[in-house]
């Protein structure tokens, strides 16, 4: 039995060693079928095998690929398949799909999906320029099916009719680095410091929605909770590594983890406020940095990381601190009573609940939970080859969004949530940002 989920292990990149696998982990699957409704990937799988007549060895390379291709890394196996490690016959799907995609890397992709790797990869240097020139950028990327957007999907196969998020005119760190020298000591509401994060804000908060991590850092200081900013982050890599480039995703996490670890070791939770990248911190880094110098700082890091909404649940749980109750925006009606939650796959994979449904409840705000994947997953359903499967894939999420008749739609998941825009007209916020507003904090202008 062949189990080559690291990639460290000398047979990681060996094609032949990774179609024996495939074989055995398609033909467990298909005597189980349990997952059969969560992704594209299991229905094409199964049809493939019963088009052979339950005979998974018939399968073609070509056929394993295309259960490759509809693996958009949502995660949800690990908590539906009762086969996962530590069972003995350790499977692993997702790990297994992403080694897939890496030997696809090794062996060279064709140049349009390069350009595209690349066009979703660099995301530092895309929000860079783009904040620079925000007013422009977005008049140009807004609009779907734009003549723009169509030569985008010419030149760097970006689906032309998929909803982009707009650039902020100010990096979040900007705001945070000025606010730090313009304010000065900080006034908490609770009489004690109750605690110090590190917000790593990746690169959604820092160059897309700069607005959640404003809400963030204030949120935590109205409950005596103090926040800094790790000194020389970037993206959490996780474009790099979803595409199989081991190589510069390896960079990027021990980049992240030099910064992290020092905060760290200063006595603070690293903070994210975006679910896939915090999967990729506590989950990746140890996994793709294992038997590097980093990692031993990368299991430390993954240790002391965490979702915003499960550090102040936390909080508010532990003896000898607690949340601060009153929220006068809960009592004059700026808040409503009750919201749709989108419950992110990234959250569900990591095993902590639902925090963010259990913060609202702390503000009086009851939850109608929406536990159906987007579609986006990582940069999957930005890629104009899957963009119509992806809105197949987020069509019962909206059918279920729609049903609950709430004004207002709630999620962690930045990526999640421009799909649930598209799919119903429905902007949907941030659950910290409903904090923000239920505690009288006013949202700052751009």
């Amino acid at each position: 039995m062949t189990t080559t989920y690291t990639p460290d292990d000398p047979a990681y990149l060996d094609e032949s060693d990774l179609r024996v696998e495939l074989e055995r982990v398609f033909d467990l699957c298909h005597g189980c079928r349990l997952c059969f409704n969560l992704c594209p990937s299991f229905p094409t799988m199964f049809e493939l095998i019963d088009a052979n007549d339950g005979d998974v060895s018939a399968l073609t390379a070509a056929d394993q690929d295309r259960v490759v291709d509809e693996c958009y890394q949502c995660k949800l196996c690990y908590p539906k398949c009762p086969y996962v490690p530590p069972h003995e016959w350790q499977l692993d799907l997702p790990r297994l799909m992403m080694r897939a995609q890496a030997v696809r890397h090794d062996q060279g992709r064709p140049v349009r999906e390069r350009v595209t790797d690349q066009a979703l990869a660099r995301t530092d240097l895309l929000g860079r320029v783009s904040v620079a020139a925000a007013p422009l950028v977005n008049a140009l990327t807004g609009t779907p099916g734009s003549w723009a957007r169509k030569a985008m999907e010419t030149t760097a196969g970006l689906a032309s009719e998929r909803l982009l998020p707009p650039y902020a005119r100010t990096r979040f760190s900007t705001w945070f680095k000025r606010r730090d020298t313009n304010r000065g000591p900080r006034s908490f509401v609770t009489e004690v410091p109750q605690g110090e994060v590190s917000v790593f804000p990746t690169c959604f908060i820092e160059y897309m929605e700069p607005a959640i991590g404003q809400d963030l850092v204030k949120v935590f200081e109205r409950n005596g909770v103090s926040c800094s900013m790790p000194d020389g982050a970037s993206c959490c890599g996780a474009p790099w590594l979803h595409q199989g480039n081991v190589k510069e995703f390896t960079k990027a996490a021990t980049r992240n983890v030099a910064a992290l670890v020092d905060e760290v070791r200063a006595g603070k939770e690293v903070v994210v406020a975006q679910p896939t990248c915090a999967y990729v911190v506590k989950q990746d880094y140890p996994l793709y940095l294992a038997g590097t110098p980093s990692a031993a700082d990368a299991a430390l890091v993954a240790e002391h990381t965490g979702d915003p909404g499960e550090y102040l649940v936390a909080l508010h749980k532990a003896e000898g601190t607690e949340l601060d109750t009153h929220f006068v925006g809960r009592d004059d009606g700026t808040v409503p009573d009750q919201v749709t939650y989108h419950v992110a796959c990234h959250l569900q994979a990591q095993h902590i609940g639902l925090k963010s449904r259990d913060l609202l409840k702390i503000a009086g705000v009851r939850a109608t939970l929406v536990q159906r994947c987007s579609g986006i997953d990582g940069t999957w359903g930005y890629r104009a080859g899957n963009y119509e499967l992806a809105r197949k894939v987020a069509a019962p999420m909206a059918k279920e969004i729609r049903a609950a008749g709430n004004d207002v739609v709630c999620g962690d998941c930045h990526l999640a949530n421009g799909a649930i825009e598209q799919e119903t007209g429905t902007r949907p916020v941030h659950p910290l940002q409903l904090m923000a507003r239920a505690y009288g904090i006013p949202e700052e202008r751009p």
